[in-house]
């Protein structure tokens, strides 16, 4: 058996060696001489090996390798794994800020959405969060935080804030932390704010209600998708209604509506995101031969009345009210103010929003203002899509 005078005395010999201790712990010296108590054992079937720590300052005693072992032989006899058991342990004393950061780094987002979860996850997550356990953050932290940013005015940064929070817990316990409650399950976004705005719009909640209740609508396919693209592209009810499959180019993922057909008398661009996309494949299958990419039900040479999506709209806040939901009264045109206030909401240039919606503005302003921004408003309704995907499922 060792002892601590036999390990102090323990030389490097520049090759790694063992000296055993008692039953089946041993000291493995490396070539420089670190010290480290471990052991061999099998479990399940499986050859495992566990390393309880260095031996010295810093580290531990023989007599705590013992007691360790004794610990380690008790999960094994359990049928645990004692290696899997400590990493285990040593995953629960993580703090939120460690798992934030792993998710972050390992979570595929855009670029813009990372910056603007990053900003928020900045300024407020993280001075109150960072240095807590998982286990710490519980329902009422979250809670308390996301009351805060109401509080100061930002409803919309508080379900993000809420969001982020889910998601870091989401991907901690995706990866095998046990023992913790994703404390994002008692707070939903509904009960974060009640938003009263000058002018009709949605929040989150809303939008998943739309979402959802617009399924149990006896509506078509089509028309559903068609509400979505009001959400998707931000453009007005007629530019869509009267759309023709010419003006796609599904290749190029671009939707440009001729100034024929637009209130200003200018040509306007779309830049589609992957489920805008998606939704007109879909639709192009129930258009058939028309030419308009939501043709009238009976007569297929001309687009569907300008009545229909009101109605879709109408039946789907009727349908939530019923089943006792608190669903304001919105319309298409709804679809553009909601976008637009919570992609500013969310931090996004101006002068994007305002280009994505068609309005030329006037004056100074519109003199030195002529870019498109072709990238930036692509990644903008892209990153709006994924940020509705996260609302709706």
């Amino acid at each position: 058996m060792l002892t601590d005078t036999i390990i102090k005395n323990i030389r490097p010999t520049g090759k790694t060696f063992k000296l055993t201790d008692r039953d089946g712990l041993y000291l493995r010296v490396s070539p420089k001489g670190a010290r480290t108590f471990a052991y061999n054992y099998r479990v399940n079937g499986r050859q495992e090996t566990i390393n309880f720590g260095q031996y010295g300052v810093g580290g531990i005693t023989l007599a705590e390798a013992r007691q360790m072992l004794d610990e380690a032989k008790r999960l094994r006899n359990a049928g645990v794994s004692p290696a899997r058991a400590a990493v285990e342990a040593v995953e629960s004393e993580r703090t939120f800020a460690s798992w934030a950061d792993e998710w972050f780094q390992k979570h595929k987002m855009a670029d813009s959405t990372r910056a603007m979860r990053a900003s928020v996850y900045k300024r407020d997550i993280h001075p109150s969060l960072h240095n807590k356990l998982m286990r710490e953050v519980d329902h009422h932290a979250l809670r308390r935080l996301t009351d805060a940013i109401v509080e100061r005015g930002a409803p919309a940064t508080a379900i993000h804030a809420r969001d982020i929070v889910m998601m870091v817990f989401r991907h901690a316990i995706d990866r095998g932390l046990e023992g913790v409650v994703n404390p994002a399950d008692k707070v939903r976004p509904s009960s974060i704010a009640t938003f009263v705005p000058r002018d009709r719009m949605l929040q989150p909640p809303h939008i998943k209600l739309l979402y959802t209740y617009m399924e149990q609508v006896g509506t078509g396919m089509q028309f559903r998708a068609a509400v979505k693209l009001l959400l998707l592209t931000m453009v007005r009810k007629s530019e869509l209604s009267n759309a023709t499959w010419s003006e796609v180019d599904f290749e190029n993922s671009l939707w440009t509506i001729p100034k024929a057909r637009m209130k200003m008398g200018r040509p306007h661009v779309v830049y589609l995101s992957r489920q805008a996309l998606d939704l007109f494949i879909a639709l192009k299958t129930f258009a058939g031969s028309s030419v308009y990419i939501l043709p009238n039900r009976y007569e297929p040479n001309k687009p569907m009345s300008p009545a229909t999506l009101n109605r879709v709209i109408n039946y789907t806040v009727a349908r939530a009210r019923a089943d006792g939901h608190d669903m304001p009264d919105c319309g298409p045109h709804d679809m553009r103010r909601t976008a637009s206030t919570l992609l500013n909401e969310a931090g996004y240039a101006t002068d994007w929003i305002e280009k994505c919606l068609a309005h030329e503005q006037r004056g100074v302003r519109a003199v030195y203002n002529k870019a498109e921004y072709r990238e930036q408003r692509t990644a903008m309704l892209q990153d709006w899509a994924d940020m509705i995907d996260g609302w709706t499922k």
